[in-house]
């Protein structure tokens, strides 16, 4: 067992969730780590939080808010840090969905001022976890930055969740149970030390919730309402993909974190309709079906495409834009991804042709 005696720290995230009600802990909570704040976030997020912000913020003071806008990239999280109203601020309020959190996270470490988290689309683990993703200015993804601790706080406002256009939480399934798979094959035959042991037995909450609840939360946030199947697939989404995720970094490696699912994602990053017309987590949700295919993995394989098709998530390259002539680029580019490095057996562009051939063959009753 690796570093069986090492001393080390793990800082967890704490959070709070509400339906109309979670912000009323901003003041008691934040005005512990002094008494000025820079709220950053995209326009549509603060449209949606920046007033309930305010409202419940107690006595803090919040200058005008500083808009969020494209790639967490190196050069946005440098912008930031020289921006005048971050430097003069005690703490970061982050409003937003991955980008916006992963870019102010990321300015929280560079500067040492705590984060706090707002959330206001349920689409990853962003708001809680203690990585953030960076990408070239095009879109594509460059590296994950490894962050000493998460978000202090994570504020969860369910009502501003469903209100939310339902795509990011569809798509956000997708990136969740993502987790679970990935993380259950790179470990697989392998005793891990606790942390990481952990980490893959919390990534079981990962799945399990979006399989029971996933459909009917879906249908309930499409018609705005934040129903008890909703809330639990929004803090698998949010929350149980972090800790999971937490525990699984803990040495800033990616070995249990990521696996072949992520791979094809970054891989595709790479066609410009990708950054444009879809999200991560749907792609990653479709890389999924090409992992359980290449894992041998068949009778989860059609409970998962049956769950693709109940609630439309992509089940073909063609619904990503990729056309059947460029598997082969695709397959070039994803076996040289660092994500599938750690993993029980060889992934080669044999094994993939043959797992993306079955699946575009694939008709619901056959693997």
């Amino acid at each position: 067992m690796k570093h069986a005696m090492e001393t080390y720290s793990l800082v967890l995230p704490a959070y709070t969730i509400g339906n109309g009600d979670a912000y009323r802990g901003i003041g008691p909570v934040c005005g512990a780590y002094g008494k000025r704040a820079a709220l950053i976030g995209g326009e549509k997020a603060l449209l949606a939080a920046e007033d309930r912000i305010r409202a419940y913020a107690g006595g803090l003071l919040i200058p005008a808010a500083i808009p969020f806008g494209g790639e967490c990239s190196e050069e946005a999280i440098d912008a930031l840090c020289a921006a005048e109203d971050v430097q003069n601020a005690d703490m970061l309020f982050a409003a937003g969905g991955g980008k916006a959190l992963d870019t102010v996270k990321a300015v929280g470490e560079k500067l040492q001022k705590p984060v706090f988290a707002f959330p206001t689309i349920a689409s990853n683990c962003a708001a809680c976890t203690s990585v953030s993703i960076l990408y070239h200015a095009d879109g594509s993804f460059l590296r994950p930055y490894f962050l000493k601790r998460p978000p202090v706080h994570t504020f969860i406002e369910l009502e501003i969740l469903a209100a939310a256009p339902e795509r990011y939480f569809w798509a956000g399934m997708g990136d969740t149970y993502a987790k679970y798979f990935e993380s259950t094959v790179s470990s697989r035959g392998e005793k891990l030390p606790h942390y990481e042991a952990l980490g893959v037995t919390i990534s079981r909450m990962c799945l399990k919730p979006i399989l029971e609840d996933g459909a009917e939360a879906y249908r309930d946030h499409r018609n705005g309402r934040a129903s008890a199947q909703f809330r639990e697939t929004v803090l698998a989404i949010i929350v149980t993909t972090a800790l999971a995720s937490i525990f699984l970094t803990k040495d800033r490696i990616i070995d249990y974190n990521t696996g072949l699912a992520h791979a094809i994602f970054y891989a595709l990053t790479s066609w410009p309709q990708i950054e444009r017309e879809h999200l991560h987590g749907e792609v990653v949700g479709f890389g999924v079906l090409v992992l359980l295919l290449a894992d041998g993995q068949e009778e989860m394989f059609r409970k998962l495409y049956a769950f693709h098709r109940q609630v439309g998530l992509p089940v073909s390259l063609s619904e990503l834009g990729i056309k059947k002539e460029e598997l082969p680029r695709v397959i070039r580019q994803t076996i040289v991804m660092k994500d599938i490095e750690h993993n029980p057996y060889e992934i080669t562009a044999e094994l993939l042709e043959e797992a993306f051939e079955k699946l575009e063959a694939y008709e619901g009753r056959t693997v």
